[in-house]
């Protein structure tokens, strides 16, 4: 059975970093598109970052430049380092498989989906 655990999730200052991490079980991540969402207290959540064999490494415009996705295949882990912080970061965070090659933009839409982990940004 799939099991991904989001961790890594805190109280921050805004300006301040934090890497979140995602550990996937009884999967090849090769083998799909990796995503991270969020949802924001009393809104939907949303994408911010994918990545595919067809549609490459992708953010979302609120994200980009302060957010770094990356993967260790070995540790079978996908991480979310999020850099410069802001107070409108604060969110669950998210991260999800789809089998294939493809991002989905709905997190409902993608196969395996895991607990997440709350991140929290002071002003």
């Amino acid at each position: 059975e799939v099991q991904l655990q989001a961790s890594g999730g805190g109280l921050v200052q805004a300006g301040g970093s934090l890497r979140l991490s995602c550990a996937a079980s009884d999967v090849t991540l090769d083998d799909y598109a990796i995503g991270w969402f969020r949802q924001a207290p009393g809104q939907e959540r949303e994408g911010i970052t994918c990545d595919s064999s067809s549609d490459g490494r992708l953010y979302a415009d609120s994200v980009k430049g302060r957010f770094t996705m990356s993967s260790d295949n070995a540790k079978n882990t996908v991480y979310l380092q999020m850099n410069n912080l802001r107070p409108e970061d604060t969110a669950v965070y998210y991260c999800a498989l789809k089998y294939g090659e493809l991002c989905m933009k709905n997190y409902f839409d993608m196969d395996f989906r895991g607990k997440g982990t709350l991140v929290t940004v002071s002003s």
